[in-house]
């Protein structure tokens, strides 16, 4: 089975910008390299990241995944494959950070709580440390003190500057990143 990763980031961003062509590349990469994406499906990096999955000459209908925050399944962005309309608003960030790895582009409170949402859910985090916003705050940090993976001593939020950072730290990683959240146990 395929692996997903979750693209977040920024809802806003200018077409062109920094965070556009970081977005984009990334997607395309991520699909040139055999993954799925998937991200709130709406606008900004989110777009800017399907659109770049669907420029791949690897590109597949349902590569990417749109898991929407209202139960209107018309309001999501035109690259988007599949439809999860939740009808949760933001509480679906926690759906969207559940996916194989998650990819931070900048950011706001949104897309922190989508991190914060993957680290307990013991996901492979990387985050760009090249553009303002939440995810060059946290690239390179430990969420908190826990021990996710007592085999990955390095464990942390990877801090990437490219597309070709994603892939290494996917490739070195994602097999490796194989436990699940099985509940709050105290």
């Amino acid at each position: 089975m395929r692996k997903i990763v979750a693209i977040v980031g920024d809802s806003k961003i200018e077409r062109g910008s920094d965070k556009y062509k970081i977005a984009f590349a990334t997607g395309k990469a991520l699909v040139d390299n055999g993954y799925r994406i998937q991200s709130g499906g709406l606008c900004g990096v989110m777009e800017a990241a399907f659109e770049g999955a669907r420029s791949s000459e690897k590109y597949k209908e349902g590569d990417t995944v749109a898991i929407i925050p209202s139960f209107d399944r018309t309001r999501h962005n035109d690259y988007a494959d599949i439809v999860i309309s939740t009808g949760l608003d933001m509480m679906r960030n926690a759906i969207v950070a559940n996916a194989d790895a998650v990819v931070a582009i900048g950011g706001g409170a949104g897309t922190l709580s989508e991190i914060a949402f993957a680290w307990p859910m013991l996901r492979l985090i990387m985050a760009y440390d090249c553009v303002d916003g939440w995810s060059s705050k946290v690239a390179g940090t430990r969420m908190d003190e826990r021990i996710r993976y007592e085999d990955i001593p390095e464990d942390k939020v990877f801090a990437v500057s490219n597309s070709d950072d994603v892939i290494a730290v996917l490739d070195k990683y994602v097999d490796r990143y194989n436990k699940f959240h099985k509940g709050i146990i105290i």
